[in-house]
């Protein structure tokens, strides 16, 4: 059994490594800073976060949904060295976090907005990846924003896109999905010999083969900049040389701790949403300790902001790569992130020559996954409560990005909330009883200023010569507004011939 899950954890590591490979890169090129910081981060995410993590199936690393903040903040606090000093202090903020309890907070988003975003990931990563797969590469591959570093968005860059298809690099693309579709069928996965060889590395070692084959061929040659993009490591001086350390003078600076409460509760956040997305994909249904998670990911911040790495968070696209590639353990993720480092300095020429047209088909695949026709189905047979904020939260992450997209599944979600409340808070009844019309209402536990529209209907509607009984018993708390509207009631219901008969309330 232990050799059957660790060969399962070395293929699953071998696919979060492919797939995290170009999003490590591209997000690093998106934020303008050296390449090496995204490898960086996705190591130390990949290892010493795991380590610590309270989820099973997570991967960390840098994510795409931090780029905007990176960019402003490495802007405002004048060079990237003193980025990384808010990097650490937001790890330390981090760890606060986690010994306060606060990974609570992710529990209380509701499952139509946890789908939403898992879906409008996975829409995200198809849109951004067909660039790439028609070879056309002046957006990073890890650029997940609307609006794009190459002045595009995420739509007209499509339209762009058409003037300028690489032939050999659409190719190998299509070649590439023919592979992973064929790797994801019954008689592959069942076959003792092929299922022991990923799809996603059986689809880059047939990109490597076209590329090199391709070179003499004028019309499907593909150019370096259609290929994966490395830092130059080739020995230790290299290596030392590639990292870069924080720099704390600006640290009695007021704008520098905005930015480091910023850092410290946005990568929170990603990361708490992260994980509840991760649970509802595990097929086992694990429940991820969350507080031990910010743990976790403090003492990665930390470690990422002392040795010149991206900032990190849970990543949604890394972590169903590797519950989909049948991870079995923490091994995969470990083994990802040891594949990252040791790709890097020791066979840099052939991760060269892998085409991102390549890389795209494998991350489409992926957004494929999570945006299955089926979770759309699923979620408009529960019925509009709902379908709509499900689908209001991919709408606007659509156009702006996740956590925009999963506050605004939120206020439309806590919407339906407040009107089921409204609706369903009270019980009210009218009966004619030996020809006097008696109306009743039970006042809830607790009744809050959105009920207050209720009740003034409620009692607008009452006719003259009749009663009302209003009932208490069970109310525990009535806010002030509504409160009011009562109050007001019984002190005119006389004027109107109504007789008013309270249970329990206290007037």
């Amino acid at each position: 059994m232990f050799q059957k899950n660790l060969f399962a954890d070395i293929k699953a590591g071998v696919v979060v490594f492919l797939v995290a490979l170009p999003l490590c890169l591209g997000i690093a090129m998106a934020c303008k800073v050296p390449l090496f910081s995204g490898i960086i981060a996705g190591v130390i995410g990949g290892i010493i976060v795991t380590i610590f993590s309270g989820s099973k199936y997570s991967v960390s690393g840098p994510a795409a949904g931090l780029t905007a903040i990176v960019l402003a903040a490495i802007s405002q606090l004048g060079s990237y060295q003193v980025f990384l000093a808010a990097v650490v202090f937001a790890g330390v903020f981090q760890l606060i976090l986690g010994i306060l309890k606060a990974g609570s907070v992710g529990n209380y988003i509701p499952n139509a907005v946890i789908k939403g975003m898992l879906a409008g990931i996975g829409i995200i990563l198809i849109i951004k990846q067909i660039p790439h797969l028609f070879g056309y590469d002046k957006d990073p591959e890890g650029d997940e924003q609307f609006i794009q570093i190459d002045g595009e968005n995420s739509f007209t860059e499509l339209v762009h896109m058409i003037n300028f298809i690489t032939p050999g690099a659409l190719v190998i693309g299509l070649v590439s999905f023919a592979v992973l579709i064929i790797a994801d069928k019954p008689f592959y996965k069942k076959n003792k010999i092929l299922s022991n060889l990923p799809g996603p590395l059986l689809a880059v070692i047939f990109g490597i083969f076209l590329t090199i084959a391709f070179k003499s061929h004028a019309l499907l040659a593909i150019d370096s900049q259609h290929l994966v993009n490395l830092p130059s490591i080739s020995s230790v001086n290299d290596l030392t040389a590639n990292l870069t350390f924080p720099d704390f003078s600006f640290a009695n600076n007021s704008g520098f701790w905005v930015i480091v409460l910023t850092l410290a509760i946005v990568a929170s956040l990603e990361t708490l949403l992260g994980i509840e997305a991760v649970d509802k994909l595990d097929p086992e249904k694990n429940e991820s300790n969350t507080n031990k998670e910010l743990l976790a990911q403090g003492i990665g911040n930390i470690t990422c902001g002392f040795l010149g790495g991206l900032p990190v968070t849970s990543v949604i696209v890394r972590s169903s790569a590797n519950i989909n590639a049948g991870a079995k353990s923490k091994l995969s993720t470990i083994i990802h992130a040891t594949l990252l480092l040791v790709s890097v300095l020791l066979l840099p020429n052939i991760l060269a020559l892998i085409p991102n047209a390549c890389l795209a088909a494998i991350l489409i695949m992926t957004g494929f996954k999570l945006t299955k026709i089926a979770i759309f189905k699923e979620q408009w047979k529960f019925g509009l409560e709902q379908f709509i904020p499900f689908v209001v939260t991919i709408l606007v992450m659509l156009v702006t990005d996740l956590l925009k997209g999963v506050c605004a599944g939120l206020v439309v979600s806590v919407f339906f909330i407040i009107r089921d409340n409204i609706k369903s808070s009270f019980e009210s009844s009218s009966e004619t009883i030996d020809g006097q019309l008696y109306y009743l209402i039970k006042l809830p536990q607790h009744v809050t200023f959105f009920n207050k529209g209720f009740l003034i209907n409620f009692f607008a509607n009452i006719k003259p010569d009749s009663k009302v009984i209003i009932d208490g018993s069970i109310n525990r708390k009535i806010n002030r507004d509504s409160k009011d509207v009562i109050d007001v009631f019984i002190s005119t219901a006389k004027k109107k011939q109504i007789e008013v008969e309270l249970i329990k309330y206290r007037h």
